[in-house]
C-alpha cells in the first residue's frame, strides 16, 4: 500500500510522566495531536499526562494486523519496549 491513509499504523507514545503509551491509528500525526489536546480526542490516559512524543512507530497491512502487533507490543516488559524504540528489536519474537 502507498497511501498512509489507508495503511494501519501501531505506536508507542511517551508521556510526560516517562510512561509509555500503545496505540494504532490510520493517522500518525493526528492521533498524535489528539493525544496532546491540539484535536478532539485522545485516550484518557494521555489527557493527564501531556505532552506525549510519538518514539515508535510501525505500519501494519490490516487492522487486524496492527490489532494484533498492537496486544503483542502491550505484553512486552518496559525494557523490551525500550529496546524496541532504541533499535526496533525487543530482543524476543512478538
Amino acid at each position: 500500500m502507498t497511501n498512509l491513509e489507508t495503511d494501519w499504523w501501531v505506536y508507542l507514545v511517551r508521556c510526560s510522566d516517562q510512561s509509555l503509551y500503545t496505540g494504532v491509528t490510520t493517522d500518525l500525526v493526528r492521533r498524535v495531536d489528539e493525544h496532546n489536546g491540539r484535536q478532539p480526542g485522545g485516550a484518557r490516559y494521555t489527557r493527564a499526562r501531556r505532552p506525549v512524543a510519538l518514539v515508535w512507530s510501525e505500519r501494519c497491512n490490516s487492522r487486524s494486523e496492527a490489532q494484533r502487533r498492537e496486544a503483542a507490543v502491550r505484553r512486552l516488559s518496559r525494557r523490551q519496549k525500550d529496546r524496541l524504540i532504541d533499535h526496533g528489536d525487543p530482543g524476543v519474537s512478538v
